[in-house]
């Protein structure tokens, strides 16, 4: 008897970050420089980014847990496509407003605790939603970001 593993394909992926916070004078005191910088994947748009605006931030830019809850909420999406098409379930739109609840420790340390889903998924007409709802279930086999992760992430879907 031998004892196979099973196929595995490994895939890699890079981004730069790149730090533009630097206001002159560097990291020479705490409020002497932004909480600003750029991800940059080749040939794709630069995404500026900052700070969770509650740790001096720029409210008005992406920060670290904004990309975090997307990635997910957009693999659990893309997933759900997929599945859906191969169930025959027609969606004729969907769309996502993921939830975070995080914590911070007394000595400042952060970490998620949950996520929860809310796509408003808009079935074909004759859909059976039980079958639709069901494909949530099989999404975590599958979806590379949420394996990742240790903490849960529930669904709350909502189908028109």
């Amino acid at each position: 008897m031998s004892s196979l593993k099973p196929s595995v394909k490994q895939h890699e992926y890079s981004s730069t970050i790149t730090w533009t916070g630097n206001a002159g004078t560097g990291t020479s005191a705490y409020r002497a420089y932004e909480r600003t910088w750029d991800v940059i994947t080749p040939g794709k748009p630069v995404i500026h980014c900052s700070n969770d605006p509650l740790l001096g931030g720029n409210p008005d830019l992406p920060n670290p847990e904004d990309l975090l809850i997307s990635a997910v909420s957009a693999c659990h999406m893309l997933w759900y496509l997929h599945l859906a098409s191969t169930a025959n379930v027609i969606v004729q739109a969907y769309s996502d407003a993921p939830v975070a609840i995080g914590e911070i420790a007394s000595s400042g340390a952060g970490r998620f605790i949950s996520i929860t889903l809310k796509p408003t998924i808009e079935l074909a007409g004759n859909t059976d939603e039980s079958i639709a709802n069901a494909i949530h279930q099989e999404i975590h086999q599958y979806c590379f970001i949420a394996r990742s992760l240790n903490f849960p992430i529930d669904i709350d879907a909502e189908y028109v």
